[in-house]
């Protein structure tokens, strides 16, 4: 058993005064590298921490523990930050905030920003203020707003009193402790990482692939600097790249719509000096060459933010399969896209400089497609008087930067484009499960002609319908696709194909009467489909009411004309989740029954915002249709079309009632047999392919 005193030499107990301040007259360096998060302490936490501590200050407390700091040493007096760098700042900015001059250092390794601002509150003389405009034009902004935090806790929770202040002061240096472990030198630091992480340490998955991945490039810096460099623009995945590499118009063009450069060698880098390494001579080393962001986040416009469709962890595993794919022999089944699989993915690879340059350039241009040819939710509710999801390229006139539609041309392929991603993006929310977002993706690699994306998308969702999702062999027990289902049909020997392999499939051999386990994605698609039969059909005379093309249209669909807003308005709402039975299923067997066969079918179906689902699921038909049709709050017409055909039918149902002074059978305006001739109008549209 090992004694607490042979590990005296890796674990100390530390106070602040021990952390900060020169010992024997020899400065310590705590850098903290790239693969760690940026400063993230918020007001609240700040002030959290400084009230504990001046709590237990007035209660006499002998010691306030805050916590470990792990380090790694790589040189004399220079220790790697591994784990507690958020502490570590935290404790540097109160220290400033409170007017110490603090003498060991702190630095962030590629970094500029980071580091400067910590420089510049270290050289401010004891019981200095720093003051907003002495940080200058680059700066982090989470560490000076922590700065700034911090000075407002103290004043708020120890006061003006400079007894107080000083009293407090004394406390925080001498009793505020931390437990400091030396990782040894012959720990393996990337199996040291996964235990960290493994047990929810503060390195995420990514961050232990970026230093992998960094491991490659350690003896190339400009290498490295592009690297670090890309990877820190994609990573926010809530802005347009072009925004976090605002001034690269090797990359963009002098619009910043354009993608222009061909490989990773020609990513532009300032000429600059690396800096002081202070002695690093290993793996992580990589990490401390300094990266100039184009522009920090405090600058950026946070009216051009979106809500993103995938994270970053599940985005590298997209870009990994994409980049793999030139593998020989690689099959993309193989490749599991769920970020809890992240570093085994990677794992896989063997890892080489050109394999590293070559995803470095695959994620710049993956992310500039994402950004700008996929759609994006805007920051907010869904309502009903305007489409949430833009498909929006950002480009720049002068200094001004705006968005413009993707396909600017013709408002018509833009709005089916919106309608189709938005579509396979509300069948497919969870970020492990989009498989979709890779084939687009694999796709704008190999031709990014706008056109031919529509057509590829338009193909893509086809391909799905008939290939996976009406081949009963695809799909398990409960007709959800099986693992795989999507890679078997689409990628063979290597090549993604959307051509359709059977277009003569039929509908009731998977989902036959009394069938209760319809794909949601069926539903979407249908949607989809109805909105493009009135795209097609109905343009501009052939809209006017009463028009031969307009009687025609809403004929097809089975009911009489509710106008056309429904489909002007339509969009795919994040809000459908739920499918309903619109002759609710609690009520089957009374009166003169419908049977549970006859009611779980796809003529019953319809998708419907949850909320209105769980309100609203056993009322009769005729309840329905009223509060549907009449409710201002609940736009029905915008979660489904489908949904609104069959209201109307009820709708008509009733009025024939009225007209005739008769009401129909069972003393509902919807039964069994409109079920059915709805379901066969709706499969008549949906059963034909659109190329």
């Amino acid at each position: 058993m090992t004694r607490m005193k042979d590990l005296s030499h890796i674990l100390k107990e530390c106070s602040v005064k021990d952390i900060y301040y020169v010992n024997s007259g020899t400065v310590t360096y705590y850098k903290i590298p790239i693969y760690q998060r940026n400063y993230a302490w918020e007001r609240d936490e700040i002030s959290a921490l400084i009230k504990d501590i001046y709590d237990s200050m007035v209660i006499d407390k002998p010691i306030y523990y805050i916590g470990t700091l792990v380090t790694f040493k790589r040189d004399e007096n220079v220790f790697e930050v591994i784990d507690g760098q958020q502490r570590l700042t935290t404790i540097y900015i109160i220290l400033t905030a409170m007017g110490e001059k603090v003498t060991n250092k702190l630095a962030y390794s590629s970094r500029k920003a980071s580091t400067q601002t910590i420089e510049v509150m270290s050289k401010f003389e004891k019981n200095k203020e720093v003051k907003d405009s002495d940080f200058g034009e680059e700066y982090d902004l989470g560490i000076k707003n922590g700065y700034n935090f911090a000075k407002e806790a103290l004043k708020e929770i120890v006061g003006e009193n400079q007894v107080d202040m000083d009293k407090f002061k004394e406390y925080f240096l001498n009793h505020v402790h931390i437990i400091h472990y030396r990782v040894p030198k012959d720990v393996e630091l990337n199996h040291y990482f996964e235990v960290m992480n493994s047990r929810g340490e503060q390195l995420e998955k990514h961050e232990i692939v970026k230093a992998k991945l960094s491991d490659q490039l350690k003896n190339d810096n400009k290498a490295m600097e592009k690297f670090c460099k890309i990877w820190e623009a994609c990573s926010d995945m809530s802005f347009y790249i072009q925004q976090k590499l605002p001034s690269m118009t090797e990359i963009f063009g002098k619009d910043m719509s354009n993608f222009k450069l061909e490989r990773f060698d020609d990513f532009p880098i300032a000429p600059q000096q690396l800096g002081n390494s202070f002695g690093m001579k290993t793996i992580e080393e990589l990490l401390d060459i300094p990266v100039k962001m184009e522009k920090e986040v405090s600058e950026i416009d946070y009216n051009d933010s979106f809500q993103p469709i995938i994270d970053f962890p599940n985005f590298l595993l997209i870009v990994l399969k994409i980049t793999r794919m030139q593998e020989k022999g690689f099959n993309p089944s193989d490749l599991t896209l769920d970020d809890k699989e992240l570093i085994n993915e990677f794992d896989k690879v063997k890892l080489t400089p050109e394999f590293v340059k070559q995803f470095a350039y695959n994620l710049l241009l993956a992310k500039y497609y994402l950004d700008n040819y996929m759609v994006h939710h805007i920051n907010g509710e869904d309502k009903a008087i305007e489409n949430p999801w833009k498909l929006q390229y950002y480009c720049k006139k002068g200094k001004s930067a705006y968005m413009a539609d993707l396909i600017d041309y013709d408002k018509s392929k833009q709005r089916e484009l919106v309608h189709l991603l938005s579509m396979f993006e509300v069948a497919f929310t969870a970020k492990q499960r989009k498989n979709y977002l890779f084939y687009s993706l694999l796709h704008l690699f190999e031709d990014w002609n706008k056109d031919n994306y529509l057509k590829f998308v338009r193909n893509l969702a086809d391909k799905y319908f008939f290939d996976v999702y009406l081949d009963a062999n695809k799909l398990n027990e409960r007709n959800q696709p099986k693992p795989n289902s999507f890679d078997e049909t689409i990628i063979r020997n290597g090549k993604q194909s959307v051509e359709l392999e059977n277009v003569n499939r039929h509908f009731d051999d998977v989902y036959p009467k009394g069938s209760s386990n319809i794909p949601l994605f069926v539903f979407n698609y249908t949607d989809y489909r109805l909105w493009k039969k009135y795209a097609e059909e109905l343009r501009g005379n052939r809209a006017k009411k009463g028009s031969k093309a307009r009687i025609e249209f809403f004929t097809a669909l089975g009911c009489s004309d509710f106008g056309l807003d429904t489909f002007d308005s339509f969009y795919f709402s994040r809000t459908r989740k739920s499918l309903e039975h619109y002759y609710p299923q609690a009520k089957a067997g009374e009166d003169k029954p419908i049977s549970s066969e006859e009611i779980n079918c796809f003529g019953n179906f319809a998708m419907i915002g949850s909320d209105a689902n769980s309100s609203g699921s056993n009322w009769n038909p005729i309840d329905k249709k009223n509060r549907y049709l009449d409710s201002k709050s609940n736009q029905v017409s915008v979660a489904s079309l489908k949904f609104r055909i069959m209201l109307q039918i009820c709708q008509d149902n009733y009025d024939e009632g009225i007209k005739n002074g008769i009401e129909r059978e069972f003393g509902y305006e919807w039964n069994a047999e409109d079920m059915q001739k709805h379901q066969k109008k709706m499969l008549g549209i949906i059963m034909l392919p659109t190329h």
